[in-house]
């Protein structure tokens, strides 16, 4: 078995949303940057399936350096963002942009660092006010009568019915299909009486 020696290389990762639209701006950037492979996936940002995306994280090694174009070519969202780029720094890769507003985002660098740090921050602020605002929404309905989860498949009535007919005799099987509902759901709601 042989071992794999790319520390120390610049990596780069390349994104564009439809098969429509070509990545040569972003290769060309890439190879200008040094990186000695580039992984290219044609996905949406939204898209959780980024198979390239999944190879660099796996190619890279401790000492190398993952560039992108831009920040918006890596994650679908600041918080997703900040995850990809903190494993990468557990493991010692250093992650770099090249262009764009943010492209003073250099991990290799002390600047660079506190730079992602100020956007980590920002993320678990996101993450604070998701939660915060989840919350709020749920004690709003809950105030209004409102419960979340999926309605009861089995209600009052069926219950009754489940009773009387299993009163009768019958199985819980054959109550379970007359009354459309699955077996394991009429069990838990008739209890021990079953």
């Amino acid at each position: 078995m042989t071992t794999n020696t790319t520390t120390g290389q610049f990596i780069g990762y390349a994104r564009v949303s439809t098969d429509d639209q070509e990545a040569q701006l972003q290769r060309d950037a890439l190879t200008g940057a040094g990186c000695a492979r580039i992984f290219e996936d044609k996905a949406s940002g939204k898209n959780t399936d980024r198979p390239q995306l999944a190879a660099v994280l796996d190619y890279a090694r401790a000492g190398d350096v993952l560039c992108v174009w831009k920040l918006d070519r890596l994650g679908r969202s600041l918080i997703d963002l900040v995850s990809i780029v903190d494993g990468l720094r557990k493991r010692g890769i250093g992650f770099r942009v090249l262009d764009g507003a943010l492209s003073s985002v250099d991990t290799t660098s002390a600047d660079g660092r506190l730079f992602f740090q100020i956007i980590a921050a920002m993320a678990e602020f996101e993450r604070a006010l998701i939660k915060d605002r989840t919350r709020a929404g749920l004690e709003a309905a809950k105030a209004q009568g409102r419960t979340g989860g999926r309605p009861a498949v089995v209600d009052e009535d069926i219950l009754t019915a489940a009773r009387a007919r299993k009163a009768k005799g019958e199985s819980v099987s054959t109550i379970a299909k007359a009354l459309g509902v699955s077996r394991a759901t009429l069990y838990r709601h008739l209890g021990k009486s079953a």
